[in-house]
Formats: structure tokens, C-alpha cells, sequence
């Protein structure tokens, strides 16, 4: 089982690493001795996240990258290559939403900026697209390697007022499926690509949507998600890890084109 599961030496590059939650990814597999390229727009919270990672003796970079520039994902790749060798792995992590692209009593649909939209649907499906592009040349050409993009709820059951960040999180799981068939059928049947849809982990992208920001207090929308998630709760950021091992390892060899939830039981649940 040890060696089904094993990461040790894998290259591994995480699109978003700065963040809370692929920035807990990064240090699980780090933990299994993969070295990890932490890319992320904010270079400081990518360092942050690689220097704790050193400091528990494991191997990491970080590399400020721009995930909407071909160029930027370019030097990107070359930096990694340079200092870690050449990449194994891509987790596609990067993304979010912003208000200016959320419904509210405020922001009528009717009058969301088109540019807010755009922006939140760039950033998580084009992302994605260039992110992969750079990176699954390289994989294409070593017949070997693996994809795990980052979906959401919101791709399975859109969810109200975040209409930019539904439509792109449901184009990754198309993007998902048509990709490992693509890659399986053109370039090689070693390289697998999936994706997880995490449910509902408190991250400083939907905390605004989910607490009230001066009380700290579950909002109606917070209250309702929790009602509706069979296990009555949020998630917590390490219990993404066992999933995210799991489909990167060779315990998922045969497993390509699906899209895990990692939800609690939110999109088993109809509400009644």
C-alpha cells in the first residue's frame, strides 16, 4: 500500500499554492516527499507557504506566476524545471470569486459588470486551459503524468449569486472529462487527468458569502449550506489531502475523467 501511494520525488506544481486550501494540499504532499513548485500571483503568500514546507524538511519553490499570461506560465515552467527538474504533476488550484461578480440586494443581476464576470471566469476555466497547456506539453512529450483540476459545487448544482464562478467551475469539468479522453486518445494512455469539487471550506473567497463580516456569525446562506450538508458542518482544508494523494498516486492508475466531491454529502442531498 505504501508504494501504491507513493509521491517520493515527484515534481509536482500547484497553480494557486499561496492559497489556504492548496496551500494545505502543498504541505500534505510534501509530507509524502514530493517537491513541490508552488505557483501563485502573490508571491509572498507562495513563499509562505514554501518555507513551511522547508522548514519540515521538505523541498519547495515558489514562483510568482500569472496564470491568464502564456508568457508569465512559460518562464514559470522553465524556473521550476531549472530548480526542481522536470514536472510530473499539475494541480490546478488556482481561482476564487469577487463581490463585484456576486448577486445581492445591491447588485442586481440585471447591473453586474460584465468585466467582474469575465474576470471570475477567466481566472478559473482559462486558467485552467493555459496552466495545462504549458504544462501537459511537456507530459505529452515523456508519455507520462498527472492533471488534478480544482472544481466546486457550484459545477454540479449552480448555486445562487455566483453565476461567473458556476459557469467556469462547470466548464472545468467539462474541460476535465474532454481532456482525459483527448490526451488518452492522441498522446498517451499514462497521463490521467481529474478534478475534485470541493463542497464548502471556509477560504477569504466565500467568507463574505458565508459569515457576516462584522459579527463573524453564519449568514442565512451559511446557515442553509450547513442544513443542507448531511454532515451538518464546513469542511476543514486537511480533509482534501486523502483525496488529492489518492488521484495523484498510482493507487488511481485506472481512474481518469471523473470529478470526486469532497462535500460532507452536499450533492447527495435533495433537501427532503
Amino acid at each position: 500500500m505504501k508504494e501504491l501511494f507513493n509521491l517520493a520525488g515527484k515534481v509536482i506544481v500547484i497553480t494557486g499554492g499561496g492559497g489556504v486550501l492548496c496551500g494545505t494540499i502543498a504541505r500534505a504532499i510534501a509530507n509524502m516527499g514530493a517537491k513541490i513548485a508552488i505557483w501563485d500571483i502573490n508571491e509572498q503568500a507562495a513563499t509562505q507557504v514554501a518555507d513551511k514546507i522547508k522548514s519540515n524538511n521538505g523541498i519547495a519553490v515558489a514562483v510568482r506566476c500569472d496564470v491568464l499570461d502564456k508568457e508569465s506560465l512559460k518562464a514559470t515552467k522553465e524556473k521550476t524545471t531549472t530548480e526542481l527538474g522536470e514536472i510530473d504533476m499539475l494541480i490546478n488550484g488556482a481561482g476564487g470569486n469577487i463581490k463585484e461578480a456576486t448577486t445581492s440586494q445591491d447588485l442586481p443581476f440585471f447591473d453586474l459588470p460584465v468585466e467582474a464576470v469575465q474576470s471570475v471566469f477567466d481566472l478559473n476555466f482559462i486558467g485552467t486551459f493555459l496552466a495545462t497547456q504549458i504544462v501537459a506539453e511537456d507530459m505529452a512529450r515523456r508519455d507520462r503524468g498527472v492533471i488534478l483540476n480544482v472544481s466546486s459545487m457550484s459545477a454540479f448544482r449552480p448555486l445562487t449569486k455566483v453565476v461567473g464562478s458556476s459557469a467556469a467551475k462547470a466548464a472545468v469539468n467539462n474541460f476535465t472529462q474532454w481532456l482525459a479522453v483527448h490526451i488518452c486518445q492522441n498522446y498517451s494512455k499514462d497521463i490521467r487527468v481529474n478534478a475534485i469539487a470541493p463542497g464548502f471550506f471556509l477560504t477569504e473567497q466565500n467568507r463574505f458569502l458565508l459569515t457576516d463580516e462584522k459579527t463573524d456569525e453564519l449568514t442565512a446562506r451559511g446557515k442553509a449550506i450547513i442544513d443542507h450538508t448531511p454532515m451538518g458542518r464546513f469542511g476543514q482544508p486537511e480533509e482534501l489531502t486523502g483525496t488529492v494523494i489518492w488521484l495523484l498516486s498510482d493507487a488511481a492508475k485506472f481512474v481518469t475523467g471523473v470529478v470526486v466531491p469532497i462535500d460532507g454529502g452536499f450533492s447527495a442531498f435533495s433537501g427532503v
